[in-house]
C-alpha cells in the first residue's frame, strides 16, 4: 500500500513541495513542486500540516519525571542537585514509580514530534534489576523507536564518588547486565525499533576499569557508548583532582576516543580538546534546556560541528529541564545559540541538531531526515493556534512561535499520534497514575 502524505503547507525537505510516499514503513518518493506520485494507492490530506523529520532525542533520564521541581533541588547547579536527589531517588524509584516514569517521559516525547529516544538510566538500587526491560516494554508498547542505554554507576559516596551506596552496583553485576540486555535486545538492523548503548554514568560516578571494560563490550556487540563529559566546571575539577587529567584526557586514557562514543553535554572543552574530539567523530548532545535550568554553561556546537563531530539534541533529566518536550528544547537550542554566537543561526541549525544530528550520535543512517529509503518517521504540527497566527515562514514558525504539540506522529509509516493524543496511551489516567506516584517523592522531604 502506497500512501501519499499530500500538499503540506510546509515541509523540512528539498524537492518535496507536494508531499512524499510512504510504502512498508520507508519513504519511496519525494513529490516535487507541480508534479504528481508515480504511483499512490491512498492519500493522506496533510494541507493543514507543517511535516518535519520524526525528532530524535538522544539524552534522558526518564525517572527523573518523578521529581520535577522538587523542593529539595530547585535553584541549585549540578553537584548540589545529585547530592539533594540521589538519596530520594535511591529510596523511592521502584519497578512500578520507575514504569510510570518511563511511560510518562515517552509519551511527553511522542507528543511533541519525537520519534526515536535514547534514555540514559544509570541508578539500580536493590529490586530495579530489569530496568532495561521494563523500558523495552514501555517503548513497544507505544510504538516508539528506543536506544535504551543501559546505564551504570560503581563509584560511591564510600570510594570519593557522588552518589550514596545504595545507588551503586559492584563491577561483575553490572557487566554481566550490560552483556544480558545486549543479546536479550540489541537490534542493530535497518529500521529497528530497539538497541542498545552501554552508558556509565560519569567520571563522578563510575571507576576506569568500568569504562575500559564497557568499551571492550561495545566493540564485541557492535553497539554505541554514552557518557556525560565536560558538563559543568565542578567536573573537570574533580577529573584533575582525582585522576589527574582533564575529560578529555581522561576519555582518551580509558579507550573512548571514537566515533562509537557519544557525550551528554559538552560544555566545558577547550579548543585543542575540541579539535581532538572532532577528529575522531566523537558526537555530541546538545541539552540547552537542562544548561539553562542548572547554569552549566553554553555548548560549543559550531566549533564542535565544524570540527567534525556529529552535533545532536536532547532534553536531558526532567528534574532538570523540567519536561520531556524535545520540540521545545528546538526553540531553546536556537535561543541559546544565538544569544552564544549571533543571530545567523537559524531553525535550520536547531532542526538539524534534532533529527540529522541526533541520528548520526546514535549511529543511525536509517532516520533523521525525509528522504527516499529513510524510514517513514514524520512529525505533522498545524498552525491553529494563536501563538501562530501571523506566521510567516512556516518552518520558522513552529521554532520561533514556540511549537510544542504535534497534531500527527507517524512511525515506520503508521500513525502513533492523531489529534494531538497517542493511539495506544489513556493520558488522563496515566496522569493520575504517575502524579500518585511522584507524591511518595515528596514525602519523601
Amino acid at each position: 500500500m502506497r500512501l501519499w502524505i499530500k500538499d503540506p503547507i510546509a515541509i523540512l525537505a528539498e524537492g518535496a513541495e507536494r508531499g512524499v510516499v510512504v510504502e512498508d514503513g520507508v519513504i519511496v518518493e519525494l513529490v516535487a513542486r507541480g508534479r504528481e506520485p508515480a504511483r499512490h494507492d491512498t492519500v493522506f490530506d496533510a494541507s493543514r500540516h507543517v511535516v518535519i523529520a520524526g525528532l530524535v532525542n538522544t539524552h534522558h533520564h526518564f525517572f527523573q519525571t518523578l521529581t520535577r521541581a522538587h523542593p529539595s533541588a530547585i535553584n541549585k547547579e549540578l553537584f548540589p542537585w545529585l547530592k539533594a536527589l540521589y538519596p530520594i531517588w535511591t529510596k523511592n524509584v521502584t519497578p512500578e514509580t520507575f514504569r510510570l516514569g518511563t511511560r510518562l517521559a515517552l509519551t511527553e516525547l511522542l507528543m511533541s514530534g519525537c520519534t526515536t529516544a535514547a534514555d540514559h538510566h544509570y541508578l539500580f538500587p536493590a529490586g530495579l534489576e530489569e530496568a532495561m526491560d521494563i523500558q523495552v516494554e514501555e517503548a513497544q508498547r507505544l510504538g516508539i523507536r528506543m536506544t535504551v542505554s543501559r546505564g551504570s554507576m560503581n563509584l560511591s559516596e564510600k570510594d570519593g564518588g557522588l552518589p550514596p551506596d545504595g545507588a551503586v552496583q559492584d563491577e561483575d553485576t553490572i557487566l554481566a547486565d550490560c552483556e544480558r540486555v545486549l543479546q536479550k535486545y540489541h537490534d542493530p538492523s535497518e529500521g529497528s525499533f530497539i538497541q542498545v548503548a552501554l552508558s556509565p554514568c560519569a567520571p563522578f560516578t563510575v571507576t576506569k576499569h568500568l569504562m575500559r571494560e564497557s568499551a571492550v563490550l561495545a566493540e564485541k556487540y557492535d553497539c554505541r557508548l554514552h557518557t556525560h563529559l565536560g558538563e559543568t566546571l565542578d567536573e573537570n575539577d574533580y577529573c584533575e583532582h582525582h585522576f589527574q587529567c582533564r575529560p578529555v584526557d581522561y576519555l582518551e586514557e580509558v579507550g573512548w576516543l571514537n566515533d562509537r562514543v557519544w557525550l551528554a553535554h559538552g560544555i566545558h572543552f577547550n579548543d585543542a580538546e575540541v579539535k581532538k574530539l572532532g577528529h575522531h567523530c566523537v558526537g555530541v548532545c546538545h541539552c540547552p534546556t537542562s544548561n539553562m535550568v542548572l547554569a552549566s554553561g553554553q555548548c560549543r556546537t559550531k566549533e564542535l560541528e565544524a570540527a567534525g563531530s556529529p552535533v545532536g539534541l536532547g532534553v536531558d533529566g526532567s528534574a532538570s529541564n523540567d519536561n520531556s518536550n524535545l520540540m521545545e528544547s528546538v526553540r531553546h537550542a536556537l535561543m541559546i545559540n544565538r544569544l552564544t554566537y549571533d543571530a545567523t543561526v537559524s531553525h535550520f541549525d536547531a532542526f538539524r541538531w534534532a533529527t540529522e544530528g541526533s541520528a548520526r550520535c546514535l549511529g543511525r543512517n536509517d532516520i533523521g531526515a525525509i528522504a527516499v529509503g529513510k524510514q517513514a518517521d514524520m512529525a505533522f504540527y498545524t498552525l491553529d493556534e494563536l501563538r501562530f497566527s501571523g506566521g510567516g515562514d512556516p518552518l520558522a514558525t513552529l521554532v520561533l512561535c514556540g511549537a510544542h504539540s504535534a497534531d500527527r506522529v507517524m512511525i515506520a509509516g503508521d500513525w502513533k499520534v492523531k489529534d494531538a493524543l497517542p493511539v495506544h496511551m489513556d493520558i488522563g489516567r496515566l496522569r493520575q497514575e504517575h502524579g500518585e506516584a511522584a507524591r511518595r517523592f515528596l514525602d519523601a522531604l
